[in-house]
């Protein structure tokens, strides 16, 4: 028998920080199931919610449970609901979508306009129980651990960025060595790239991409040329596909000079408000700019289930594992620029 209340992290108050509540256990509806959370990922999005930014100040309603990475098990199912059962595992998109748009109604549910966060808009997942529509559910075979669970919905970013173009026998360029940059790299290995440069201005998140990917060549901006490391791979011209994960528009201004003729980008870092652009270099060169958002529903979800299951591994990205009563630790360790990805224990 399911509990009254669960502990949860909420934001509370419209100021830094999250704070431990106990809040009722989710009802859930016909389409709905219930799903008691074992394990979390700490995302940008939630520091940016614990800092409580003019983005978040902006979009965020308080009070709210926080959270979208999450691994679990479903305890229980809404009487409408086909092809799930109670104690599968499972993890989620954590994109709640409407089906009455033209992009739904076309089977491109990733571009539904009316798309809403859990954690953001909708109550989230840093809790012991989570309420999910069951369209959004992914079951979780056997031989993805849970820790591997609360990560894929980042590692989803990483794959619908670096599958965005053909990758097969291409030199592809990474700028920003975040956490979903450093697993886009490997998604990259994976899928049969010649070519594999990650640059950042940050070592230790260098370093980390190294031992997570280590046919991975690493670049620090602050201190090399980029244009030294074409020659010195082999290349004549340059790179063939750039996935830009920074937000720096620096780091942007680089990869377009880095590229070949035709070359083609895809964008899933967000600058902070309006970045001046050199259109002419972007035209001139014929480069093809993809803006990439969340994850395509539900072919990145098969995808990398597919190449994990295949012999990609991501496992090292995870650099602190914590108890959430530790939540504050977690958060901290994020926050330092010194992480990979951070995941909660709940149970």
């Amino acid at each position: 028998m399911k509990p009254n209340t669960m502990s949860a992290l909420e934001k509370s108050k419209p100021e830094e920080g999250l704070w431990m509540v106990q809040a009722p256990v989710p009802e859930i509806g016909p389409d709905d199931v219930l799903i008691r959370i074992n394990r979390t990922g700490i995302c940008g999005t939630d520091i940016h919610i614990w800092n409580w930014d003019d983005w978040a100040r902006s979009t965020v309603p308080v009070p709210m449970i926080t959270g979208h990475e999450f691994a679990g098990e479903i305890v229980e199912i809404g009487k409408d609901v086909d092809g799930l059962h109670i104690g599968q595992r499972c993890s989620g998109e954590g994109h709640l979508i409407g089906h009455d748009s033209r992009q739904s109604r076309a089977g491109k549910f990733h571009l539904d306009p009316g798309t809403r966060g859990i954690g953001v808009n909708e109550q989230g997942a840093f809790a012991e129980y989570l309420r999910l529509p069951a369209f959004n559910v992914v079951p979780l075979p056997d031989d993805i651990p849970d820790e591997i669970g609360a990560i894929l919905d980042p590692l989803g970013n990483a794959v619908h960025t670096a599958l965005s173009f053909d990758l097969l026998g291409e030199d592809v360029l990474i700028t920003g060595a975040g956490p979903i940059g450093i697993m886009a790299a490997a998604v990259a290995r994976h899928a049969g790239a010649r070519n594999v440069v990650i640059t950042d201005i940050n070592p230790d998140r260098l370093k980390l991409a190294a031992h997570v990917v280590p046919t991975v060549h690493t670049v620090d901006v602050s201190k090399e040329d980029l244009h030294d490391v074409i020659p010195k791979l082999g290349m004549t011209q340059g790179f063939d596909v750039g996935l830009e994960m920074s937000g720096n528009q620096a780091a942007l201004d680089q990869m377009i000079e880095a590229l070949v003729m035709g070359g083609k980008i895809a964008l899933l870092g967000i600058p902070p408000g309006k970045s001046p652009v050199d259109w002419s270099r972007i035209v001139f060169k014929a480069i093809t700019l993809k803006g990439v958002y969340g994850r395509e529903m539900f072919e990145t979800w098969y995808k990398m289930i597919a190449m994990l299951q295949n012999g990609l591994d991501v496992s090292r990205v995870i650099t602190h594992t914590f108890d959430v009563s530790d939540f504050a630790l977690g958060f901290e360790a994020m926050k330092s620029g010194r992480s990979g990805k951070v995941v909660l224990n709940w149970r």
